[in-house]
């Protein structure tokens, strides 16, 4: 079975964002995204993998077998764009994006150039749901 990359490690994020962010838009986005995304989960910023700022986690068991854990919602703010990581991917959750604003879609992904292109009350909503989702989808045990 396959490791999963992306774990959680002990590099600063604040140490991340400042030698790889390559703007300053995105390092301002960024720690806007870091209040916000703090603020709703009640969890730190924490690197996962090289790239990934998460908030909280979770553990996940797919009917495969496949099983690790992962962030409750984050960001990472790449090169061509800030990447979120607000969303199931689901068909049933599509209607959180109504509003949302200028983006992009990835498989579960939702790719944004700035914060000011995106309404962030839409955004606040669809992580709480997402969280939501993930919180009732994989109990604690």
């Amino acid at each position: 079975m396959a490791k999963n990359k992306t774990n959680a490690t002990d590099v600063d994020v604040m140490d991340f964002i400042n030698s790889y962010v390559d703007s300053e838009q995105k390092r301002q986005d960024s720690y806007a995204l870091i209040q916000l995304m703090q603020d709703i989960t009640g969890q730190p910023a924490k690197m996962w993998g090289p790239t990934i700022i998460g908030f909280g986690h979770y553990h996940y068991k797919y009917a495969s077998g496949h099983e690790g854990d992962a962030p409750l919602t984050g960001f990472s703010p790449r090169k061509a764009a800030i990447s979120l990581y607000v969303f199931t991917g689901m068909d049933e959750h599509q209607y959180l994006l109504k509003d949302l604003g200028k983006y992009k879609m990835g498989k579960a992904c939702i790719y944004i150039k700035k914060l000011t292109d995106i309404d962030v009350r839409i955004l606040e909503n669809l992580i709480r749901e997402t969280i939501s989702f993930l919180n009732n989808t994989y109990k604690k045990e």
